[in-house]
């Protein structure tokens, strides 16, 4: 399947984009707000991405995240919402996009004329995608939501709403090539985009756990019967076909502002991007 252009043009502009977005989950004003209404640890990332769903149960966050050990989510959910509500952890979290945003780009760039406009744009695409949200529930969550006053803010929630958009179909497509949560998560560690280890512990999951997983995919032919993480050519094709997909199902709210609209906005956000990616990734 040849990717189109308008797939090819959302996902660079949802790259580009997305390190705004992302920083969130590795910034230490984030832990703090959380700590401050009595939610520790990893409940504080629970917690705050399913808050905009309401005070959803354990199963709703399972289904919903995809690939984390359910036990893991288990020991955060629902027992947050006995410590604070949605709301509060909603705004508890875009504090500390404002502070960390302040700290990390500086108040000249969050009161810039190119922040205003950016945000502008991708709440502009976010709009769009807020109008068909069927099947997207985390994307749904976020869609309902006050906007903030801030452009700064606008750009954090624009970005995360498509992210969740944008996950939200793929993970569609995992459920519908029969992938567990955790063999899809062995199937993308096997695609040397992040470590194993990283996948595996930060989702919870034992070493036998992964291994059960990895067989099940060499069941299927799509990781090699010689050992290690190692995708077939039956394997890479399926994982390329996952990216491309994703890549036309997150595509049609980015016609909002089309090809033009894309290029000036990725290169508008491209210096704060390469400023977060620098500090929080390298």
């Amino acid at each position: 399947m040849k990717t189109s252009d308008a797939a090819l043009m959302a996902r660079r502009t949802w790259r580009t984009l997305e390190p705004l977005h992302a920083m969130i989950y590795f910034v230490p004003e984030a832990a703090s707000a959380y700590e401050a209404l009595g939610i520790r640890g990893s409940g504080g990332y629970f917690a705050s991405r399913s808050a905009p769903m309401g005070a959803v149960s354990a199963e709703v966050v399972i289904s919903t995240f995809f690939n984390f050990n359910p036990e893991l989510v288990r020991e955060a959910i629902p027992s947050s919402w006995d410590i604070a509500t949605p709301e509060a952890i909603v705004a508890a979290r875009l504090s500390a996009v404002d502070a960390s945003m302040r700290r990390l780009l500086g108040d000249d760039a969050v009161a810039s004329g190119e922040m205003a406009r950016a945000a502008l744009m991708a709440r502009k695409v976010a709009e769009e995608a807020s109008t068909k949200t069927e099947g997207r529930p985390l994307a749904a969550g976020l869609c309902g939501l006050d906007w903030p006053d801030e452009p700064h803010l606008v750009m954090w929630q624009a970005q995360a709403i498509l992210r969740e958009y944008r996950g939200d179909g793929h993970i569609a497509l995992l459920v519908g090539l029969g992938l567990s949560g955790i063999e899809a998560l062995v199937s993308h560690g096997a695609t040397g985009d992040a470590p194993r280890q990283v996948l595996q512990s930060t989702r919870g999951w034992s070493s036998e756990q992964w291994g059960a997983a990895e067989d099940a995919l060499r069941s299927r032919g799509w990781l090699s019967r010689d050992g290690g993480l190692v995708l077939t050519e039956l394997g890479t094709e399926k994982r390329q076909e996952l990216e491309d997909r994703t890549d036309e199902l997150a595509a049609p709210p980015y016609k909002a502002i089309g090809e033009d609209g894309c290029q000036e906005l990725r290169a508008l956000v491209r210096p704060w991007s390469k400023t977060l990616a620098e500090v929080l990734f390298r």
